[in-house]
């Protein structure tokens, strides 16, 4: 259909394709598997990094608790935490392998068909030129006769896409000219369909993540038997951790993480690379929220409202019916007012003199112990 269209409309013909199987990421290592590992390998190098700047205090000036808070705040230990996001990952991973099976096989080689396609409708596009610039008073056809020499590419544009001197040759049946594409056209085709179609399903499956947290996550604060039996587990971190963003109940981590990652790539419609990348960066967005930092040259911290700064809020027993967006944006928050009003200095600054207090407390009482 889209041949006989460029046929009949004087258009440059569309390229033939052959199908074949697309590459690997990597060469050695099938797609298949990375798309179940790659997010968990992203989610340990990330919170090693954390973790070693925690181990040896590298940046106090930026910690949002104190290593006392930690020790004296927090209800489930390091080896709890670990091994319920281990458990959690175990699940991950064989979500990531269903997903796989129900992916259709990823071909290449229909890529510069579907430039071409792009390309054909930035070439009908340009015929509404002359009747929008009509709308204003301007006579595109003069401008287009008058700078045909000097400028004839944006004089064929002006003239609705017009390009009588543009030719790859003659056709082999009968021998008339066959029309192409204008560089330009061809470099705007492109950036539609290497960066702009791609940027737009990453939205849309950011915008469903976001969404579906948001709604269910909020839903588990509210109804009680949904937080005390599930959700509650997460927050026995008071002061969250990089390797602690995915300590939940395993139910809870299935249906928030797993599930709404896996149903935002399938609504955004992307590809297994895509699904990759995706998942990469909700782990490791998730992880860096997590983190207990407000790193300055952290790019994450700076891409949207909802950072560590935001989402540890929502882990103090004054913030815990706050700031429910994650991971990516804090719209929902702000549209139905569920965002932290107010100053929070006050807040941090009495939870910092308690822990170390209670720790002070804590090393009399086992000195006299030994004692």
């Amino acid at each position: 259909m889209a041949t006989n269209l460029t046929a009949a409309a004087n258009l440059p013909p569309l390229p033939a394709y052959t199908l074949t199987e697309a590459p690997d990421v990597i060469s050695w290592f099938p797609d298949f598997y990375l798309s179940a590992i790659a997010p968990v390998i992203a989610y340990w190098v990330v919170s090693g990094i954390f973790h070693f700047i925690d181990v040896y205090d590298l940046f106090p000036q930026y910690r949002l608790h104190t290593p006392a808070e930690i020790a004296q705040r927090n209800r489930a230990t390091r080896f709890e935490v670990f091994r319920d996001v281990i458990i959690q990952q175990i699940i991950q991973i064989g979500m990531a392998v269903v997903l796989g099976y129900t992916d259709p096989p990823q071909l290449t080689g229909q890529e510069d068909y579907d430039v071409a396609v792009w390309a054909t409708r930035v070439r009908l596009a340009q015929r509404a030129v002359p009747a929008i610039l009509g709308l204003v008073g301007i006579n595109a056809a003069t401008i287009s006769k008058n700078m045909a020499i000097s400028h004839p590419l944006l004089a064929g544009a002006l003239a609705g896409g017009y390009y009588p001197f543009l030719s790859t040759g003659l056709d082999a049946a009968d021998g008339t000219l066959v029309p192409t594409f204008a560089t330009w056209e061809l470099m705007v085709a492109k950036a539609i369909y290497y960066f702009v179609i791609p940027a737009f399903q990453f939205l849309i499956a950011v915008s469903a993540l976001d969404t579906w947290q948001y709604f269910l996550h909020r839903g588990m604060h509210m109804n009680k038997w949904l937080y005390t039996k599930f959700h509650s587990r997460h927050h026995r971190l008071y002061v969250p951790y990089a390797y602690g963003a995915l300590y939940n109940h395993p139910f809870e981590g299935f249906l928030l993480d797993t599930l709404g990652a896996g149903l935002a790539y399938k609504i955004a419609g992307m590809s297994v690379k895509q699904g990759i990348a995706f998942f990469i960066c909700s782990t490791i967005k998730t992880v860096d929220d997590h983190c207990g930092y407000a790193l300055p040259w952290d790019p994450l911290q700076h891409i949207s409202g909802n950072n560590a700064t935001y989402h540890d809020i929502h882990h103090q027993s004054w913030g815990i019916k706050t700031n429910f967006s994650q991971p990516f944006f804090t719209f929902w928050d702000r549209v139905l007012g569920t965002i932290w009003k107010g100053d929070t200095s006050l807040k941090y600054e009495r939870a910092r003199i308690s822990a170390a207090n209670s720790l002070e407390a804590e090393a009399k009482k086992n000195s006299a112990k030994a004692q």
